[in-house]
């Protein structure tokens, strides 16, 4: 399965820096690294940031989570089919990690993906100040801090030990199950990304509430028989408001083909397909281990 990492942060956090880091950490282990990079402008500005020889597939003009999730499919399975080793997905400073994460996943290569988590680079004294922002902005920023599995307290070089405590307690505050790491400019291991509770070695290091589990977490569940259209979404309603997104190609009695499936905060979607997609129904959210869905076998 092909790794995937979402790198999450305000504008001038220190994302692209960070591409650059992993990059080159990817590239000294022998695996081939594969970048999606958005942009909201017409022009890719940090594209140049990438080395030559890298896979690197654009979403212009928009932000990821709001252009279309069939732009975001058809640049992942490209990726896959330069047979990659891991993806590095550079997000707008605009972004949602849960809409990101929604148009990441899809239930055509789900099984292909080995979804590692967000990563959220998050400048320090841009936290610090944060209660001077728009009310709109500070949600969004504090948003991406959220729902991070791993927080860079980044530029901590220009923060006093005071400074750091105060974000650190504040981050940890906000989001308690992520580990947080402070970096000079975003500078982490990739294996501290891959294994969250791995202290990283030669960078300063404060843990916040370490847990095996991310906030958001993702599950991919194939149909093992149809399954009738009222009862499912009987079962729908009895979701916990913890399961943020659900898509997929569900089998319906009645029906020759799955029918393409949606759910998000409670509103369902329906439409017929007029082929043999398949069978598959990914699910976004919080503690959905303990989830059974109708027809799907356990994955």
């Amino acid at each position: 399965m092909t790794e995937v990492y979402i790198l999450s942060g305000f504008l001038g956090s220190g994302k692209t820096s960070l591409l650059t880091w992993l990059i080159r950490q990817a590239k000294e282990e022998g695996l081939k690294p594969g970048v999606i990079m958005n942009e909201l402008g017409e022009l890719a500005f940090d594209s140049e940031a990438v080395e030559d020889g890298v896979p690197l597939k654009e979403i212009l003009n928009g932000c990821i989570c709001c252009t279309g999730s069939e732009k975001t499919e058809s640049q992942m399975q490209a990726l896959l089919h330069e047979e990659v080793d891991i993806i590095f997905i550079e997000t707008t400073g605009a972004a949602h990690p849960v809409e990101v994460l929604d148009a990441v996943h899809s239930p055509l290569f789900g099984d292909k993906l080995d979804v590692k988590g967000i990563v959220t680079v998050a400048d320090g004294r841009r936290y610090l100040a944060a209660d001077g922002m728009t009310p709109q902005v500070r949600m969004l920023f504090l948003e991406q801090i959220r729902h991070a599995g791993f927080v860079l307290l980044n530029k901590s070089d220009l923060l006093t030990d005071s400074e750091k405590a105060e974000a650190v307690m504040g981050i940890q505050s906000l989001n308690p199950g992520a580990r947080i790491v402070e970096t000079i400019n975003s500078k982490v291991p990739l294996d501290a990304l891959r294994i969250m509770t791995q202290k990283p070695a030669g960078i300063p290091v404060q843990k916040a509430g370490i847990g095996s589990h991310l906030p958001i977490g993702t599950r991919l569940v194939r149909f093992s028989k149809p399954v009738g259209r009222d009862a499912f979404e009987d079962w729908i309603r009895s979701l916990p408001e913890t399961v943020y997104r659900m898509k997929g190609y569900v089998p319906l009695e009645g029906n020759k083909y799955p029918s393409l499936f949606q759910y998000a905060y409670g509103m369902v979607q329906w439409i017929p397909e007029y082929m043999n997609m398949p069978a598959n129904l990914v699910l976004i959210g919080e503690g959905l281990s303990e989830i059974r869905v109708p027809g799907a076998g356990d994955e």
